[in-house]
Protein backbone atom coordinates (compact mmCIF):
# COMPACT_ATOMS: atom_id res chain seq x y z
CA UNK A 1 0.00 0.00 0.00
CA UNK A 2 1.06 3.14 -1.27
CA UNK A 3 2.38 6.18 1.57
CA UNK A 4 0.13 9.08 1.51
CA UNK A 5 3.61 11.15 0.86
CA UNK A 6 3.66 9.70 -2.42
CA UNK A 7 0.23 11.17 -3.11
CA UNK A 8 1.00 14.91 -1.58
CA UNK A 9 2.81 16.44 -4.68
CA UNK A 10 -0.51 15.25 -6.69
CA UNK A 11 -2.72 16.65 -4.15
CA UNK A 12 -0.99 19.78 -3.91
CA UNK A 13 -0.59 20.69 -7.92
CA UNK A 14 -4.72 20.28 -7.82
CA UNK A 15 -4.91 22.95 -4.99
CA UNK A 16 -2.93 25.32 -6.85
CA UNK A 17 -4.75 24.63 -10.08
CA UNK A 18 -8.28 25.83 -7.94
CA UNK A 19 -7.18 28.46 -6.11
CA UNK A 20 -5.39 30.24 -9.81
CA UNK A 21 -9.03 29.04 -11.13
CA UNK A 22 -11.03 31.05 -8.85
CA UNK A 23 -8.57 34.07 -9.05
CA UNK A 24 -8.88 33.95 -12.28
CA UNK A 25 -12.62 33.98 -12.18
CA UNK A 26 -13.04 36.31 -9.65
CA UNK A 27 -14.47 40.23 -10.00
CA UNK A 28 -12.26 42.77 -8.67
CA UNK A 29 -14.57 45.37 -6.50
CA UNK A 30 -12.67 48.93 -6.66
CA UNK A 31 -12.63 50.05 -3.02
CA UNK A 32 -14.96 52.16 -1.82
CA UNK A 33 -14.59 56.41 -1.71
CA UNK A 34 -14.90 57.90 1.28
CA UNK A 35 -16.38 61.35 1.67
CA UNK A 36 -16.56 63.78 4.52
CA UNK A 37 -19.03 66.19 4.38
CA UNK A 38 -19.11 69.81 6.39
CA UNK A 39 -20.76 67.91 9.60
CA UNK A 40 -18.17 65.56 10.15
CA UNK A 41 -19.66 62.52 9.33
CA UNK A 42 -18.02 60.03 6.24
CA UNK A 43 -20.14 58.51 4.02
CA UNK A 44 -19.03 55.77 1.38
CA UNK A 45 -19.84 55.56 -1.98
CA UNK A 46 -18.98 53.34 -5.11
CA UNK A 47 -16.87 55.50 -7.34
CA UNK A 48 -17.93 56.81 -11.14
CA UNK A 49 -16.54 55.30 -13.98
CA UNK A 50 -14.11 57.21 -15.52
CA UNK A 51 -15.03 60.56 -17.37
CA UNK A 52 -14.46 61.06 -20.65
CA UNK A 53 -11.38 63.27 -21.66
CA UNK A 54 -12.49 66.88 -22.64
CA UNK A 55 -12.41 67.43 -26.36
CA UNK A 56 -11.37 70.66 -27.51
CA UNK A 57 -13.32 72.84 -29.71
CA UNK A 58 -11.59 75.19 -32.02
CA UNK A 59 -12.81 78.74 -31.02
CA UNK A 60 -13.70 81.08 -33.93
CA UNK A 61 -11.06 83.64 -35.48
CA UNK A 62 -12.25 87.20 -34.21
CA UNK A 63 -14.13 88.43 -36.66
CA UNK A 64 -14.95 85.68 -38.46
CA UNK A 65 -18.41 86.42 -38.90
CA UNK A 66 -17.83 89.01 -41.39
CA UNK A 67 -15.20 87.30 -43.92
CA UNK A 68 -16.05 88.14 -47.21
CA UNK A 69 -17.66 90.91 -46.78
CA UNK A 70 -17.48 94.09 -48.17
CA UNK A 71 -15.29 96.38 -46.51
CA UNK A 72 -13.45 93.19 -44.56
CA UNK A 73 -10.03 91.38 -45.01
CA UNK A 74 -9.05 88.16 -43.76
CA UNK A 75 -5.44 88.69 -42.92
CA UNK A 76 -3.05 85.74 -45.25
CA UNK A 77 0.42 84.66 -43.96
CA UNK A 78 3.07 87.13 -44.10
CA UNK A 79 0.73 89.99 -43.56
CA UNK A 80 1.39 92.81 -41.67
CA UNK A 81 -1.53 95.84 -40.12
CA UNK A 82 1.38 98.27 -42.18
CA UNK A 83 0.88 96.49 -45.55
CA UNK A 84 -2.88 95.25 -45.29
CA UNK A 85 -3.74 99.48 -44.47
CA UNK A 86 -1.43 100.34 -47.59
CA UNK A 87 -3.05 97.99 -49.83
CA UNK A 88 -6.51 99.11 -48.63
CA UNK A 89 -5.67 102.86 -48.49
CA UNK A 90 -5.72 103.49 -45.24
CA UNK A 91 -3.79 104.20 -42.44
CA UNK A 92 -2.56 101.62 -39.54
CA UNK A 93 -3.82 103.56 -36.90
CA UNK A 94 -7.06 103.28 -37.91
CA UNK A 95 -7.37 99.73 -38.63
CA UNK A 96 -6.10 99.12 -34.92
CA UNK A 97 -9.05 101.45 -33.84
CA UNK A 98 -11.73 100.23 -35.65
CA UNK A 99 -10.92 96.37 -34.91
CA UNK A 100 -9.86 97.03 -31.12
CA UNK A 101 -6.63 95.62 -31.36
CA UNK A 102 -4.74 96.16 -28.26
CA UNK A 103 -1.19 95.19 -29.80
CA UNK A 104 -1.37 96.48 -33.64
CA UNK A 105 1.71 94.27 -33.86
CA UNK A 106 -0.31 90.55 -33.15
CA UNK A 107 -2.54 89.77 -35.93
CA UNK A 108 -3.57 85.77 -36.31
CA UNK A 109 -4.08 84.32 -40.13
CA UNK A 110 -7.08 83.79 -40.41
CA UNK A 111 -8.55 86.87 -38.67
CA UNK A 112 -10.87 89.11 -40.16
CA UNK A 113 -10.21 92.76 -40.22
CA UNK A 114 -12.18 95.93 -41.06
CA UNK A 115 -10.45 97.84 -43.63
CA UNK A 116 -13.28 100.49 -44.27
CA UNK A 117 -14.57 103.47 -42.01
CA UNK A 118 -17.45 101.70 -40.08
CA UNK A 119 -20.46 103.95 -40.76
CA UNK A 120 -19.69 105.13 -44.03
CA UNK A 121 -17.03 107.13 -45.22
CA UNK A 122 -15.19 110.29 -43.29
CA UNK A 123 -12.78 112.57 -45.09
CA UNK A 124 -9.26 112.12 -43.66
CA UNK A 125 -8.28 114.98 -41.37
CA UNK A 126 -7.12 118.22 -42.71
CA UNK A 127 -8.28 117.76 -45.70
CA UNK A 128 -11.28 120.11 -46.99
CA UNK A 129 -13.67 119.26 -49.22
CA UNK A 130 -15.72 121.80 -50.81
CA UNK A 131 -19.26 121.70 -52.48
CA UNK A 132 -19.43 123.16 -55.73
CA UNK A 133 -22.00 125.77 -55.43
CA UNK A 134 -24.87 125.58 -57.48
CA UNK A 135 -25.36 128.46 -59.47
CA UNK A 136 -28.94 130.80 -59.47
CA UNK A 137 -28.59 132.97 -63.27
CA UNK A 138 -30.41 131.85 -65.91
CA UNK A 139 -28.49 130.06 -68.31
CA UNK A 140 -28.78 133.17 -71.03
CA UNK A 141 -27.29 135.44 -68.78
CA UNK A 142 -24.03 133.25 -67.62
CA UNK A 143 -20.98 135.53 -67.35
CA UNK A 144 -18.53 134.01 -70.12
CA UNK A 145 -15.79 132.34 -68.57
CA UNK A 146 -11.99 134.23 -68.70
CA UNK A 147 -9.48 132.91 -70.36
CA UNK A 148 -7.08 131.02 -68.63
CA UNK A 149 -3.33 130.73 -69.05
CA UNK A 150 -1.94 128.26 -70.02
CA UNK A 151 -1.74 125.50 -67.72
CA UNK A 152 1.94 125.12 -65.52
CA UNK A 153 3.59 122.35 -64.59
CA UNK A 154 1.80 121.48 -61.52
CA UNK A 155 -1.76 122.06 -62.87
CA UNK A 156 -3.69 119.37 -61.32
CA UNK A 157 -4.38 116.18 -64.00
CA UNK A 158 -7.66 114.46 -64.85
CA UNK A 159 -8.63 111.67 -61.87
CA UNK A 160 -6.57 113.14 -59.07
CA UNK A 161 -9.43 114.56 -56.85
CA UNK A 162 -7.82 118.26 -57.40
CA UNK A 163 -5.34 117.54 -55.20
CA UNK A 164 -2.50 118.98 -58.27
CA UNK A 165 -0.05 116.11 -57.50
CA UNK A 166 3.49 117.64 -58.22
CA UNK A 167 6.75 115.29 -58.10
CA UNK A 168 8.32 114.50 -55.28
CA UNK A 169 12.53 114.57 -56.17
CA UNK A 170 13.76 115.92 -59.17
CA UNK A 171 16.26 113.45 -60.74
CA UNK A 172 16.04 111.18 -63.54
CA UNK A 173 13.13 108.49 -63.92
CA UNK A 174 14.74 105.22 -64.05
CA UNK A 175 12.03 102.78 -63.65
CA UNK A 176 8.20 103.14 -64.58
CA UNK A 177 4.79 101.81 -63.16
CA UNK A 178 4.72 98.16 -63.33
CA UNK A 179 1.50 96.83 -61.86
CA UNK A 180 3.11 93.30 -61.19
CA UNK A 181 7.36 94.37 -61.32
CA UNK A 182 6.97 97.84 -59.92
CA UNK A 183 4.16 99.75 -58.09
CA UNK A 184 5.56 102.66 -58.79
CA UNK A 185 8.04 104.73 -60.01
CA UNK A 186 11.48 105.30 -59.29
CA UNK A 187 13.41 108.05 -59.38
CA UNK A 188 17.42 108.90 -59.11
CA UNK A 189 19.34 111.24 -57.19
CA UNK A 190 22.08 111.71 -54.99
CA UNK A 191 22.28 110.99 -51.02
CA UNK A 192 20.28 113.29 -48.98
CA UNK A 193 18.18 114.92 -51.66
CA UNK A 194 15.47 116.61 -50.71
CA UNK A 195 12.32 114.50 -50.82
CA UNK A 196 8.54 117.03 -51.30
CA UNK A 197 5.24 115.73 -50.14
CA UNK A 198 3.30 115.25 -53.67
CA UNK A 199 -0.10 117.05 -52.02
CA UNK A 200 -1.73 117.76 -48.64
CA UNK A 201 -2.25 115.42 -46.55
CA UNK A 202 -1.08 113.75 -43.30
CA UNK A 203 1.40 111.04 -42.32
CA UNK A 204 -0.45 108.38 -41.58
CA UNK A 205 3.18 106.13 -41.18
CA UNK A 206 6.82 107.09 -40.84
CA UNK A 207 8.81 103.70 -40.50
CA UNK A 208 10.76 101.49 -41.95
CA UNK A 209 8.44 98.06 -40.53
CA UNK A 210 7.68 97.02 -44.68
CA UNK A 211 9.74 94.88 -46.01
CA UNK A 212 11.34 95.91 -49.27
CA UNK A 213 10.65 99.69 -48.41
CA UNK A 214 13.53 100.94 -46.27
CA UNK A 215 12.41 103.66 -44.43
CA UNK A 216 9.42 104.62 -45.55
CA UNK A 217 6.47 107.31 -45.43
CA UNK A 218 2.63 106.75 -45.96
CA UNK A 219 0.85 110.14 -46.94
CA UNK A 220 -2.91 110.00 -46.71
CA UNK A 221 -4.16 112.99 -48.53
CA UNK A 222 -8.39 112.18 -49.06
CA UNK A 223 -10.19 108.66 -48.92
CA UNK A 224 -9.38 108.09 -52.27
CA UNK A 225 -5.24 108.86 -52.46
CA UNK A 226 -2.49 108.24 -50.68
CA UNK A 227 0.98 108.56 -51.31
CA UNK A 228 4.41 106.50 -50.20
CA UNK A 229 7.70 107.33 -50.55
CA UNK A 230 10.49 104.49 -49.75
CA UNK A 231 14.55 103.73 -49.45
CA UNK A 232 15.27 107.09 -47.71
CA UNK A 233 18.00 108.05 -45.11
CA UNK A 234 16.26 110.05 -43.50
CA UNK A 235 12.51 110.71 -42.35
CA UNK A 236 12.11 114.55 -41.04
CA UNK A 237 8.34 114.21 -40.62
CA UNK A 238 6.35 111.90 -37.56
CA UNK A 239 2.80 109.78 -37.96
CA UNK A 240 0.43 111.69 -37.80
CA UNK A 241 1.74 115.02 -38.74
CA UNK A 242 -0.30 117.50 -41.51
CA UNK A 243 1.83 118.25 -44.25
CA UNK A 244 1.93 120.51 -47.19
CA UNK A 245 2.27 119.77 -51.12
CA UNK A 246 6.25 120.58 -51.56
CA UNK A 247 7.23 120.53 -47.77
CA UNK A 248 10.13 118.65 -47.32
CA UNK A 249 9.60 115.33 -45.50
CA UNK A 250 12.72 113.04 -46.03
CA UNK A 251 15.98 112.58 -47.61
CA UNK A 252 16.83 110.54 -50.67
CA UNK A 253 19.11 107.50 -49.59
CA UNK A 254 18.92 103.28 -50.21
CA UNK A 255 17.93 101.72 -47.13
CA UNK A 256 16.49 98.33 -48.29
CA UNK A 257 17.81 99.42 -52.16
CA UNK A 258 20.54 98.52 -54.21
CA UNK A 259 21.50 101.89 -55.04
CA UNK A 260 20.09 105.79 -54.10
CA UNK A 261 16.45 106.05 -55.43
CA UNK A 262 13.14 107.56 -54.33
CA UNK A 263 10.55 104.65 -55.00
CA UNK A 264 7.30 106.35 -54.94
CA UNK A 265 4.02 105.05 -55.42
CA UNK A 266 0.43 106.19 -55.81
CA UNK A 267 -2.81 104.61 -54.48
CA UNK A 268 -6.71 104.98 -55.54
CA UNK A 269 -8.45 103.00 -52.92
CA UNK A 270 -5.73 101.07 -52.06
CA UNK A 271 -4.68 99.87 -55.69
CA UNK A 272 -1.74 100.75 -56.96
CA UNK A 273 -2.42 103.43 -60.05
CA UNK A 274 0.20 105.00 -62.75
CA UNK A 275 1.43 108.01 -60.49
CA UNK A 276 2.58 109.04 -64.28
CA UNK A 277 -0.70 109.51 -65.75
CA UNK A 278 -1.51 111.57 -62.25
CA UNK A 279 1.64 113.81 -62.25
CA UNK A 280 2.78 116.76 -64.72
CA UNK A 281 4.62 116.61 -67.29
CA UNK A 282 8.01 117.40 -67.50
Amino acid sequence: MRSLFHFRPLVLTALSVALLSACSTSVRIPAPVEDRNPSGRTTTSAPSPSAAPAVEVAQPMPGSENAGKPGFYTVQRGDTLTRIALDNGQGWRDLARWNQLSNPDVIEVGQVLRVSPPGGAVEAPGVVVRPIAQSTTPSSQVTPPKSEPAPSVNQPTANDDGLGFIWPANGVLIAGFDEAKNKGLDIAGKAGDPILAAADGQVVYAGAGLRGYGNLIILKHNNTFLTAYAHNQALLVKEDQKVRKGQKIAEMGKSDADRVKLHFEVRRQGKPVDPAKLLPAR
